[in-house]
């Protein structure tokens, strides 16, 4: 049995207008006036407390081996190297690591500096990612990113010098006011890096951000829908001629060990624990995910309370919609053989409009096309029954 560890770092120096994701300021928790390292250590030892409780939960004749793990945020690499380091270790010593586990940890390019990447890379990290967003200045300031992309260039060399051998940038795509020249900018840029892997998301205004309320207001407007599909197949073809090949609708990399094996545990179906405050798990078929509020987190960690806000048991109805949500995103696509008569019709009227590949379907798969990973959300609704 092998596992997989996620751990939810929930601190960044500051708040994204376009982000929604469970992170917080230390002056937004109380922690303002509390040192960096001192939040660290803290939250970290906390952390290591929870896989304990993992441990206890899991416990067998022999643990399950640990395969990847992933420290996301939030900004992991404001944590002290050294916590990182112990929480790694911590998790070598209950369950121990497999001799290829992949160690990513997410990270902000104004936050890495020579220290903390060798810190990192000596803690075990093999592979960085990078908020990078885009090189366009302007698009930056309205996503209210506050780096340079001198810093985005430093990061990557000190992660190359200190043998970090995975190195992957998130970009978003669709910012209010993007036009095709600064994407193609920030593409440019990208291919111009050290790196073996990029993500590419669709900028979705969530609401509830700053961002939300100045397209509510009328301040800004978002891009329509055939404006995002242009700059996907742009997106697409660009990292196609660099010899970065999709292997998810929103991931390109340019050889197979290059692709996050991390996430492919999630769109596979696999086993986590998810470590932190509102991280989800999923095990056998159960799901379960954790109070919010790092510091009601830490609390019942240190008084023995349960951290856990909520579960579920799939059924077999939910699996099934579940491996055609996620596996219709791979370029492997789905084994024709999982799918239902009436999903096979289904499918049979999207390979003639040429948005499911007929060759493939012709084998036994159900793989998309470019024009198919366009309305992949539409087809997935159409095949879940």
């Amino acid at each position: 049995m092998t596992l997989s560890f996620y751990i939810h770092i929930p601190y960044c120096i500051k708040r994204c207008g376009y982000c929604d994701f469970n992170t917080y300021t230390p002056a937004e928790l109380g922690q303002g006036e509390v040192g960096r390292s001192e939040i660290s250590s803290r939250y970290m030892s906390s952390v290591q407390r929870e896989i304990l409780r993992a441990a206890k939960e899991l416990q067998t004749k022999q643990l399950p081996q640990i395969t990847t793990i992933f420290f996301g945020g939030g900004t992991p690499s404001l944590m002290d190297p050294l916590d990182i380091a112990r929480t790694i270790a911590k998790i070598d010593e209950i369950f121990s690591l497999t001799k290829d586990c992949e160690i990513t940890l997410e990270a902000n390019p104004d936050t890495l500096n020579e220290m903390n990447v060798a810190g990192f890379a000596e803690a075990g990290v093999n592979r960085i990612s990078l908020g990078v967003q885009s090189a366009n200045q302007k698009v930056l300031a309205t996503l209210d990113r506050t780096h340079k992309n001198s810093n985005v260039q430093r990061a990557l060399e000190l992660a190359v010098q200190n043998g970090i051998k995975g190195r992957s940038i998130d970009l978003i795509y669709g910012t209010p006011g993007e036009s095709v020249a600064a994407l193609e900018e920030s593409l440019d840029f990208a291919l111009s890096l050290p790196i073996d892997h990029v993500s590419a998301y669709a900028l979705i205004v969530e609401l509830g951000t700053r961002l939300a309320r100045q397209v509510a207001s009328g301040e800004i407007a978002t891009p329509d829908d055939d404006e995002m599909a242009d700059k996907y197949r742009i997106i697409d073809e660009r990292f196609n001629q660099a010899g970065f090949h999709w292997y998810e609708l929103s991931n390109w990399a340019n050889s197979l060990d290059a692709r996050s094996r991390h996430n492919q545990v999630y769109w596979n179906g696999g086993d986590w624990w998810g470590v932190g405050p509102g991280a989800h798990s999923h095990l056998d078929g159960k799901r379960w995910w954790n109070i919010k509020n790092p510091i009601s987190y830490m609390n019942a960690l240190d008084n023995d309370l349960t951290i856990i806000a909520g579960e579920e048991t799939l059924s077999e109805s939910a699996k099934s919609d579940e491996r055609i949500m996620l596996g219709i995103r791979l370029r492997e696509g789905i084994a024709r053989d999982e799918l239902k008569k009436i999903q096979e019709e289904v499918v049979a009227r999207y390979i003639a409009s040429e948005a499911v590949d007929q060759s493939a379907w012709d084998m036994g798969r159900l793989t998309l096309t470019l024009k198919g990973r366009l309305i992949a959300d539409r087809i997935v609704r159409d095949l879940v029954l």
